[in-house]
């Protein structure tokens, strides 16, 4: 199992809103200019970019990303993607990892709003709007930039000038959905990414992300899902989540497939409804939300559906996740009608 990097220094919206260019979720490399030396889809992969000396293809240098071959005319490369979801973009992570002596010297992207089919480009006549204007890149570096623009994007191009190549493109932003189409009294997973739900905080995510427990599917292994190292002090690990709108939760799933000799004892949830404050803040404020679920058993790569025994709590908007005494979870649902 490969142990995530989690990067320090990276800003809060890596860890707040979902990659909309994700490809698990269904985001795709439509086009491009070139990819001689490496496959646009490799780009929107959601591992880590890898290196492995000597490995070669036909067309030279293996490299894990996409790549363009020098360019000898005019003009620049690009690549247009079309997004997991329709959404608002608050920052972009360009990944140059491994690229070295290959890497653009800059980059920049433009975004639309598209209906068109999964597989079609936008039409010629789309307004393409700069979100991230030209930046200079480095290579081998992960560039974290910030976008200031509220409006819902579908597509987005991307511009490296003039070539080169791009180990990942992330897209950290909040899908949009039509809530008037929910059906009134429906149930809805209040927890699930691709409707708006992200994770505020975790107090440890040493083996695995805790935003995975909002990931659509089962997890496929037990790198895919939320695992804490082994707790050696008294407490118990957590994670907060903000939930996609505020509801009633009615039901609760979690799920802890693919973990047997590492799954929690237990767990419990507790929830409030949050207004102001910032996500900081929540941290404190987590520990005395009123309990939503009392303590329950867990068992071993098993999906636990919890239905009765919830308080009346109404409408909440975050929910804190408790795992006693630490361990692995791969996915958490809370199944909810909407306030």
């Amino acid at each position: 199992m490969a142990i995530p990097t989690i990067d320090p220094n990276a800003p809060a919206f890596t860890r707040r809103y979902m990659n909309l260019a994700d490809s698990r979720l269904g985001a795709r490399a439509l086009l491009a200019s070139d990819e001689f030396f490496a496959p646009k889809e490799r780009m929107l992969e959601p591992q880590a970019a890898v290196f492995i000396p000597g490995k070669y293809d036909d067309h030279g240098k293996w490299m894990d990303g996409w790549e363009t071959r020098r360019k000898r005319t005019t003009g620049h490369d690009y690549c247009i993607v079309r997004l997991a979801r329709p959404g608002v973009i608050y920052g972009v992570d360009l990944d140059t990892s491994h690229f070295t002596g290959n890497f653009p010297p800059a980059a920049s992207i433009e975004a639309c709003y598209a209906d068109t089919a999964s597989d079609d480009t936008p039409p010629e006549n789309v307004d393409w709007q700069t979100v991230v204007p030209a930046t200079t890149l480095q290579g081998n570096q992960h560039h974290y930039i910030e976008v200031n623009d509220t409006r819902a994007f579908t597509h987005l191009r991307v511009n490296l000038f003039p070539d080169g190549g791009l180990a990942r493109l992330r897209v950290y932003g909040q899908p949009k959905r039509d809530w008037s189409r929910v059906e009134k009294g429906s149930l809805v997973d209040l927890a699930a990414v691709e409707n708006g739900a992200y994770l505020v905080a975790a107090n440890n995510q040493h083996f695995g992300m805790a935003s995975t427990l909002l990931m659509p599917g089962r997890g496929v292994n037990m790198g895919d899902g939320w695992e804490t190292r082994r707790r050696r002090e008294p407490g118990n690990d957590w994670a907060i989540v903000a939930l996609a709108r505020p509801g009633i939760i009615h039901k609760i799933e979690v799920d802890t497939a693919h973990f047997k000799g590492n799954y929690p004892d237990r767990c419990s949830l507790q929830a409030a409804t949050v207004t102001g404050g910032t996500d900081e803040s929540l941290v404190t404020q987590a520990m005395f939300w009123p309990v939503l679920l009392g303590e329950q058993k867990l068992e071993m790569d098993k999906q636990h559906i919890f239905e009765s025994g919830l308080a009346a709590l109404g409408p909440v908007t975050h929910v804190r996740f408790n795992i006693y005494p630490d361990g692995g979870v791969s996915r958490l649902r809370l199944w909810g009608e909407l306030a």
